[in-house]
């Protein structure tokens, strides 16, 4: 059985970031993967938890790691 694809508001919430800021990582090509479906953009369950699973892990603001430029 497949999962279902999420759409740009289900992963914004899952995130908890706005669907503007998932539009322009899109357009950066830094935010999680996602496919095009026709005209409609998705994103699959386990891309999303790979993204988080990839994001740094701090425990201040000191330790935020470096901007790449």
């Amino acid at each position: 059985m497949l999962d279902p694809l999420l759409s740009d508001r289900d992963v914004a919430r899952i995130l908890r970031c706005a669907r503007s800021s998932l539009q322009k990582s899109r357009v950066r090509g830094d935010g999680p993967p996602w496919v095009k479906l026709g005209g409609l953009v998705r994103y699959r369950p386990e891309d999303i938890a790979a993204y988080i699973a990839s994001l740094p892990i701090v425990r201040s603001t000191s330790e935020y790691p470096e901007e790449v430029e």
